[in-house]
């Protein structure tokens, strides 16, 4: 099995209420990818709680069936649309890491 996370961090310029609305949208765009996209076996996107200290906006935790199912989420069209509508136009810095478990 292979861990995928993500952390973003959001376009300083959008208004708070925007961050959230965003935020929300990401959440529920990833989440919803489970049972769409092969070999997706988790999806959490984590928006809420985050601490002064935190360095990024909201971040991904999720879990595949191997390194060939994280390939085909990576280029799935559903999980395409949700990065290019929801999350890409509206953060600044991502940073990854996938390990296997």
């Amino acid at each position: 099995m292979v861990k995928h996370m993500i952390l973003w961090t959001l376009n300083p310029e959008l208004s708070e209420e925007e961050k959230k609305a965003v935020k929300a949208g990401i959440k529920e765009g990833l989440e919803g990818l489970v049972g769409k996209v092969p070999g997706l076996l988790e999806c959490k996107v984590y928006i809420d709680g985050r601490l002064s200290s935190s360095t990024a906006d909201l971040m991904l935790d999720s879990t595949l069936e191997s390194p060939e199912a994280l390939k085909g989420y990576k280029d799935h069209p559903a999980h395409l649309a949700v990065a290019n509508g929801k999350v890409r136009p509206y953060t600044v810095q991502r940073s990854c890491l996938d390990f296997e478990i």
